[in-house]
């Protein structure tokens, strides 16, 4: 037990929260963006009003988890390539993302994309150890 503890105390914790908060704000850049555009722009208006008036409303906060999961992987395989990524890392991430999405809900930002909720927590997980598929081991 206290060999897990130990391994569990040197993960980059620090690299790792680094790069969730960074997938954090590019989620809450893009929900800005929508939300900017709803009120200024028509095409973007009708592009939101369409997809989330359509059975794809469903699979936005799923499709952003993923993609959220993914870029986090990406971002920890391009700028921290001193240590191994493995399965432990990976659960990890998972947390660091949704610890970020937990403070994103405090916000007053509407969810447009991604928010707390079971949707989010499954689909960062896939999309975590989708793109973390080489470091399972």
């Amino acid at each position: 037990m206290s060999n897990f503890l130990r391994r569990l105390k040197l993960l980059p914790w620090r690299e790792m929260l680094q790069i969730s908060a960074l997938v954090n704000c590019i989620v809450v850049g893009l929900e800005l963006f929508l939300v900017w555009g709803f009120t200024q722009s028509r095409p973007i208006r009708n592009v939101v009003t369409l997809i989330y008036g359509s059975s794809l409303e469903r699979l936005i906060p799923f499709a952003a988890a993923v993609g959220m999961g993914a870029l986090a992987v990406y971002f920890l395989e391009y700028w921290q390539q001193q240590f191994l990524l493995n399965r432990i890392s990976l659960w990890v991430l998972v947390f660091c993302v949704l610890l970020g999405l937990v403070l994103k809900s405090f916000l007053p930002i509407p969810p447009l994309l991604a928010s707390l909720s079971y949707a989010a927590l499954i689909g960062v997980t896939v999309g975590v150890f989708w793109k973390g598929r080489p470091y399972w081991r």
